[in-house]
């Protein structure tokens, strides 16, 4: 029996295809928190090794205290991921409604998880590596960006045409965004949080790069007002306020965190707003269709 045979399209509603869709998004967003309090509570190697917890168990025992079992609690997260993925697959599949790029997505998201565990993995084998490190936050930012696009499709959030410079300016906030997140794990590997009191930095000054970050995020906020302003009177322009709105959030938990110290909470605050910033970028940038030939001069 193959693959075909065992998801075979029924009567399965739309509502609990997207059910599961929000599922896998939240789900995403989550091990990103999660993951973060195993660095930023110091519980990075609470399991020194892997697959195992210890050369001796797959489990932590009492003498490894609490970081081992913040380290295990997060590891055996990621087999929640795994059961929402495969489930969001079957529903997928089994959708009447369900389009190639929709089954490739859940295709994609349940292959993505296994393989965030593997770099997991090379991250404690590494001693937590902070380019390792950012590999893995990098992949389960990506699975967000899977996940959003697919409860787009699912939802059926058809997007509207705009002209061809607006759109131009979307991805270029898109861009910026992707840079700015990448900027923030070099700032993070230089700073105090690293998972790990023998963990390794990667040596950069957290000041400069700190500020480069902080560049690049006025950046994104400077085209994201031109894209409200050239968005004036469409339909799309309230995401664009959406994103908007989580980008002076997420600036003003980052200018906070940087001049108190990075408090663990703050922190933690800022990595979720990151995926939740992403994630209603994507939104916008599938909400801006390409304007066809014949009437892009008039939308101009």
């Amino acid at each position: 029996m193959g693959v075909k045979d065992l998801v075979r399209t029924s009567d399965i509603r739309q509502s609990t295809v997207v059910g599961w869709a929000w599922a896998s998004l939240v789900a995403n967003i989550g091990i990103i928190l999660t993951g973060g309090l195993v660095r930023l509570t110091g519980s990075g190697l609470g399991c020194p090794t892997w697959p195992r917890c210890t050369d001796e168990s797959f489990v932590p025992h009492s003498s490894l205290g609490w970081h081992g079992a913040i380290e295990f609690g997060n590891r055996l997260l990621t087999y929640v991921l795994i059961a929402i993925a495969i489930a969001t697959f079957f529903a997928v599949w089994r959708w009447a409604g369900a389009t190639t790029t929709m089954k490739q997505l859940t295709v994609l998201i349940g292959v993505g998880i296994p393989f965030q565990g593997v770099i997991g993995g090379i991250t404690v084998l590494t001693q937590l590596n902070p380019w390792v490190v950012a590999l893995h936050l990098l992949l389960s930012m990506g699975l967000v960006v899977a996940a959003t696009v697919l409860l787009v499709l699912v939802r059926g959030d058809g997007g509207s045409t705009v002209d061809q410079l607006t759109r131009r300016l979307v991805l270029l906030a898109y861009g910026l965004l992707l840079i700015a997140i990448y900027l923030g794990t070099i700032v993070t590997g230089s700073g105090p949080h690293a998972g790990d009191a023998d963990a390794p930095r990667n040596g950069l000054d957290p000041q400069f790069w700190s500020r480069i970050h902080a560049l690049s995020v006025w950046a994104l906020v400077a085209v994201t007002l031109v894209v409200i302003w050239r968005l004036r009177g469409h339909r799309v322009q309230r995401a664009a306020w959406m994103v908007l709105a989580a980008e002076l959030l997420q600036g003003a938990i980052g200018y906070v965190q940087h001049f108190t110290g990075l408090p663990i909470g703050l922190v933690a605050a800022h990595l979720v707003g990151g995926a939740i910033l992403l994630a209603a970028t994507t939104y916008l940038v599938l909400q801006v269709a390409p304007a066809s030939r014949e009437n892009a001069d008039t939308l101009a």
